[in-house]
């Protein structure tokens, strides 16, 4: 293979882009401002961020009172090593998330990989230190959970894994019914994952890890409540721990609080990041019940949770997330009425001769591009992307699924915006 000179012009000779290919993708856009759902960038040009900057950005850029709150912070206690030391931000948060989420203690970390890979090292060691072997982990097709090496081999075998194969352990994998408007339920599917799942739990299986009923980063693929309970009876009855992954989906994102809550589900573990902050530091949190938790506690050393990261806690993550808790609390409706608004938009595009299986949640809605070879390296996702950009919408398709996840505070005449704008890209392919 030619290796091509670098870098090429647009690209900064010393950063390195995440999952980003520079000699086929564009330069960067270098972006000097950000203001509720707008995104100011040098050469003058305002975009809608109309994917809250890779799903973080909760409430928009700049939130005036998550800034008030991080500086005031700062002046006080901006970081503390947490073995050893305790704050009183981390005690509130830990009290309030653990409130409103039913799980009772919290471990922090720095992002959603890492929030992953934490609840599954809990879940393994918990049954370690009760002296019970449970070598398996199930997972679901399609699934994503991170690209750190553990949260890679519990997620779906894929280009983003393939190079780190040697390295992932072996996971027991269940396929996930997703489900669209266009589509009849997939019950045939949702009895046959079932039967699948009920043969894997005759293993001695530690835990099974999902996203609740929305796997992200595989195309927001959607799948009934009434499965994910189904999938929870048959964990529960084979004694094994439920992880929940809403590292995307936590805060809103699919009309409720949780998603856990929506889908009627109680996991054991829980994974949180993404918007926790409200999308101004990197922190990540697993919540884990009571029970995991006096697993840890003894008088043998060994069975201590030797897990930690430099900025565990980190005060000032602590304080923008308690402050984006209180903007939660103190408007739901934002989320809980998002996908009424989506819906007739939607409606609206499905029309369109390239739209197919469209779909919503709560702030999330997507569809499909009709394409002679559907995925992740599809280019109508970058050409609808260039297209929308002319419009002054930033869109970040996944592959041929092209979605829409904004910030809370995305006004009527903006979320018309992003529809028109898509409406019209399809328009030009």
């Amino acid at each position: 293979m030619t290796q091509p000179d670098l870098p090429p012009p647009g690209w900064h000779p010393h950063l390195w882009h995440p999952t980003t290919q520079v000699a086929l993708a564009a330069p960067p856009m270098r972006a000097v401002q950000g203001r509720g759902a707008i995104l100011q960038l040098e050469d003058g040009r305002r975009l809608i961020d109309a994917i809250s900057s890779w799903w973080v950005t909760l409430h928009g850029h700049a939130e005036p009172s998550i800034a008030a709150a991080i500086a005031a912070q700062a002046h006080q206690l901006e970081q503390v090593i947490f073995a050893n030391f305790s704050h009183p931000p981390a005690e509130r948060l830990a009290e309030r998330l653990s409130a409103l989420s039913g799980l009772e203690r919290l471990f922090f970390s720095d992002n959603g990989s890492t929030a992953v890979e934490v609840a599954l090292k809990i879940a393994w060691q918990w049954w370690r230190n009760r002296g019970e072997r449970r070598d398996q982990l199930i997972a679901f097709e399609g699934a994503y959970h991170g690209d750190t090496v553990g949260a890679m081999a519990v997620g779906a075998r894929s280009l983003f894994s393939a190079p780190f194969e040697p390295w992932l352990f072996s996971v027991a994998r269940v396929s996930w019914p997703q489900c669209s408007w266009e589509e009849p339920a997939p019950e045939r599917q949702e009895q046959a994952a079932l039967a699948a799942l009920e043969q894997a739990l005759t293993l001695p299986t530690a835990a099974v890890i999902l996203e609740p009923l929305i796997q992200g980063a595989s195309g927001m693929a959607m799948v009934r409540p009434g499965f994910l309970q189904a999938v929870q009876e048959r964990v529960r009855a084979a004694g094994a721990l439920l992880i929940a992954d809403e590292v995307m989906t936590g805060f809103g994102r699919t009309g409720a609080l949780f998603a856990c809550r929506r889908a009627g589900l109680q996991p054991d573990l829980m994974a949180l990041s993404k918007g926790l902050t409200g999308g101004f530091l990197p922190m990540g949190v697993t919540l884990a019940s009571e029970r995991l938790y006096q697993g840890f506690i003894s008088e043998d050393p060994t069975a201590t949770f030797f897990h930690g990261h430099s900025f565990t806690a980190n005060p000032l993550g602590c304080a923008a997330a308690l402050a984006s808790l209180d903007l939660l609390e103190a408007a739901p409706e934002r989320y809980r009425g998002f996908e009424a608004r989506h819906r007739p938009l939607l409606e609206r595009l499905r029309r369109h001769p390239r739209v197919e299986r469209p779909r919503c949640l709560g702030t999330v809605a997507a569809f499909d591009v009709k394409v002679e070879q559907p995925g992740y390296l599809s280019a109508v996702g970058r050409r609808l992307q260039s297209l929308c950009l002319e419009a002054g919408v930033y869109i970040r398709p996944l592959g041929n699924v092209v979605y829409l996840l904004p910030p809370l505070c995305l006004s009527e005449a903006q979320l018309e915006r992003c529809y028109a704008a898509i409406e019209a890209a399809l328009d030009q392919l």
